[in-house]
């Protein structure tokens, strides 16, 4: 009735093997992983800027292409301005160069003009401001004058140079004041230039150059001249 039992081998080892535990270092390694994940995370959340979005992202690269190229352009810019500034120089130290020159030559003919001026005759009344020169021609209802005056002296001199007809066919005694002209003498000066002549003195046989310090001021120089 009873059968013969057999015998059951209990692995005691093996049984505690299942049940034991992972290792402390493994499960520490886990928790430290996951604290600096969720740090990392906790710290770009509170700390760090945002995470951008793909299409905040591709707004952000457009911008930085359109910064770019701008920068570019202003490179470009600046580099047209520069050579505009270098040849604007080149021109401007031409002008100065031509400038000199001209200056030069104004000298030379100042210097010829006023050896030619030496040579002239002297006026024979004298005077602060002598009449070394004159001619006239009536033209046209307009009289016509080259005059050059000399004064002792190199500081400039203003005054007044007054001119005053007189004498005609029809009246001998007729006489007029033209209009006073502005007169600036250094050591010497030309004056060139036409006036209007009065009615009935068309054919005046005198001119009278009255060199004043104003208008109707100090005789400084005179002289006569005959028109015919």
């Amino acid at each position: 009735m009873f059968a013969r039992s057999s015998s059951v081998i209990v692995d005691s080892y093996s049984a505690r093997r299942a049940r034991k535990k992972l290792p402390r270092w493994l499960l520490l390694l886990a928790a430290g992983i996951a604290a600096g994940a969720g740090g990392v995370l906790l710290a770009q959340e509170r700390w760090l800027p945002p995470r951008l979005s793909a299409a905040e992202s591709a707004r952000l690269a457009s911008a930085f292409d359109d910064a770019d190229r701008e920068r570019l352009q202003l490179r470009q810019q600046l580099a047209e301005t520069q050579a505009r500034l270098q040849q604007a120089q080149g021109q401007l130290q031409q002008l100065g160069e031509t400038d000199q020159a001209r200056r030069r030559e104004l000298a030379a003919l100042r210097e010829d003009f006023g050896a030619l001026v030496d040579a002239l005759p002297p006026d024979p009344r004298g005077g602060a401001v002598q009449v070394r020169a004159a001619r006239f021609r009536a033209e046209d209802g307009k009289l016509g004058y080259d005059i050059v005056l000399t004064r002792n002296g190199s500081a400039p001199w203003n005054g007044v140079l007054q001119l005053v007809l007189s004498g005609s066919a029809g009246n001998p005694n007729a006489s007029a004041r033209l209009e006073p002209l502005p007169v600036r003498i250094e050591r010497h000066a030309s004056l060139r230039g036409s006036r209007p002549l009065p009615a009935g003195l068309a054919d005046a046989r005198q001119v009278s150059i009255q060199v004043l310090d104003r208008p109707q001021g100090q005789l400084m120089g005179m002289r006569v001249m005959n028109l015919r």
